[in-house]
């Protein structure tokens, strides 16, 4: 489907269809369906309920909320007054927490009630934040005075003065994780949100006949621009769960005749270590989108479960730069480049390097509004990573003669060890070979020479047992002696983000613990998880 949207913006997305379609029904959570004009009445409540609290174009709204209905309509509200949303995973507390809605100036929140006593802990320090919206209040939900239940702040006809809105007007401080450093805050327009999803929906050729399954947290740019809005602008069907759960994934799947899944981190192995079943092929998905898979994952997922997978390469500030596409995919590769944006590929001196030669990529877009507007009051961070007017990654990649290009690793987590360049990527991918090996993390420590040693971080499958001199072997058979981790450590699970994506920070900064295997001061250990 190809309409003729309001407006360039998310809510002139949700008005246009609530016109057009407003009895079909988009979204379906646990046993609730919410056609396009209940989505809209309902976003509509909220704007009037913000308005009437005086929130008016360019305040920051905060939203802090697990997947449920609510977050959608509070984004889209938002979207109406002109606001700006500040999506906060639900895991933040303490000093982050206080720190992100400080820093993005947010004079509103709203806040399912079981993230409250997280809230209370640093109420004191937000001496912005005027408003605070309670879903699902109870007893323990008393906060100051500045709270309001959500069932208040929707009691309403939805009538609010409209706002004039432009496509190049902020939409959402998203902001980044897992980076060494404060958290910044990505600023993006609204015509950033619809620029992505129309890529998403030409690589995967989303239709009216589709479903796409959004099981990833809202609070994360990926659930809301490549498969909220996508499913949105293509007419298309969204179930929206709760969180991901491996042993209700192909459920849901089946239940709701889901065609389309947006994946990220380690879900792929996370599925496919399942026992394995005569059904595994029988289900309706049709195409799933996202990245990192390396080429056995890529093939043992597709024939085991006769599914498509598609990948691309983005991130919150500059969108999808690179991507596959449906009809002509490389497994392995990040795709070819998106004609929306010019690249360069540099070496560490700023010279453009040639084909199979790993280099920094930079990019900046063809399209205007449709990359971030800055770093939320950081202009030397915004200075800094636009530096010679174009965006600055921080991901080296490499190019193949045929114009696809790879991953090869984030600059600030290379390793130089022995004057030899090392992918922290490519540590990994040796060690995962393993079949004990469920996933791994390859992190730099300093030597008592001053220069890196590798340490990889291994966590095993379940009920498999390996020593780290057996690992040490199967590496030194599968990578340069440079390569091969002085440093083992095992772990049960490694730690993550709400995304599932590895904090490797956290396992540099816990460095070499007392249970780490030292291959030049052996002590053979065995694990068995």
């Amino acid at each position: 489907m190809r309409m003729q949207f309001k407006s360039r913006t998310v809510h002139g997305v949700v008005e246009t269809l609530a016109a057009c379609r407003g009895r079909d029904i988009f979204l379906y959570y646990q046993d609730q369906t919410y056609s396009y004009a209940a989505i809209n009445d309902s976003a509509n409540q909220v704007a009037a309920g913000l308005q009437q609290l005086g929130i008016v174009k360019g305040d920051k709204v905060a939203i802090m909320m697990s997947n449920r209905p609510e977050f959608l309509f509070s984004w889209f509200g938002v979207s109406k007054l002109g606001a700006v949303e500040v999506p906060i995973n639900i895991a933040h507390r303490g000093e982050l927490l206080a720190y992100m809605l400080n820093k993005a100036d947010c004079v509103a929140l709203l806040i399912d009630a079981e993230y409250v006593e997280q809230l209370r802990a640093v109420l004191s320090q937000l001496t912005m934040l005027k408003h605070i919206i309670i879903l699902d209040e109870g007893q323990g939900s008393k906060l100051d005075g500045r709270e309001l239940t959500y069932r208040a702040l929707t009691a309403n006809s939805g009538d609010y003065r409209a706002t004039q809105v432009a496509f190049s007007d902020p939409t959402a401080i998203m902001f980044t994780s897992g980076t060494t450093g404060p958290s910044k805050g990505a600023v993006v327009p609204q015509n950033y949100q619809l620029s992505l999803a129309e890529m998403i929906i030409n690589m995967a050729q989303y239709t009216e006949a589709d479903c796409l399954y959004n099981a990833l947290p809202l609070f994360h740019g990926n659930a809301q621009t490549l498969s909220t809005i996508p499913a949105l602008m293509s007419g298309a069907r969204m179930v929206l769960a709760k969180r991901f759960s491996a042993s209700g994934f192909w459920d849901d799947v089946r239940r709701y005749n889901c065609t389309e899944f947006n994946y990220i981190g380690g879900i792929l192995p996370i599925l496919l270590k399942a026992e394995p079943t005569s059904s595994d092929a029988d289900n309706p998905l049709r195409i799933m989108i996202g990245a990192g898979a390396n080429k056995e994952t890529f093939a043992a997922f597709e024939q085991r479960f006769n599914v498509k997978l598609v990948e691309s390469y983005g991130m919150s500030e500059i969108g999808a730069p690179l991507g596959n596409k449906l009809d002509d995919r490389k497994p392995g590769s990040c795709g070819v480049l998106n004609p929306d944006y010019q690249i360069r590929l540099i070496d560490d001196l700023g010279n453009e390097v040639g084909a199979n030669t790993p280099g920094e990529l930079l990019v900046r877009p063809l399209k205007p509004y449709s990359m971030m507007l800055e770093y939320y009051a950081m202009p030397e961070k915004t200075v800094e990573a636009w530096r010679d007017l174009w965006f600055h990654t921080g991901d080296y990649l490499q190019r193949d003669d045929q114009g696809y290009y790879y991953f090869v690793d984030r600059k600030k987590d290379a390793l130089r060890r022995r004057g030899e360049n090392i992918s922290s990527f490519e540590v990994e991918r040796g060690v995962n070979s393993h079949p004990a090996v469920l996933e791994s993390a390859a992190v730099a420590v300093k030597s008592e020479l001053g220069e890196d040693e590798v340490m990889i971080c291994v966590a095993l499958r379940a009920g498999q047992q390996l020593t780290a001199e057996s690992l040490v072997e199967h590496c030194k058979e599968r990578m340069a002696y440079f390569m091969v981790p002085r440093f083992i450590r095992f772990m049960s699970a490694l730690p993550k983000t709400p995304t599932e994506r590895v904090q490797k920070y956290l396992l540099r900064e816990q460095g070499v613990t007392p249970d780490t295997y030292d291959r030049e001061n052996a002590s053979v250990r065995e694990v068995t998880l």
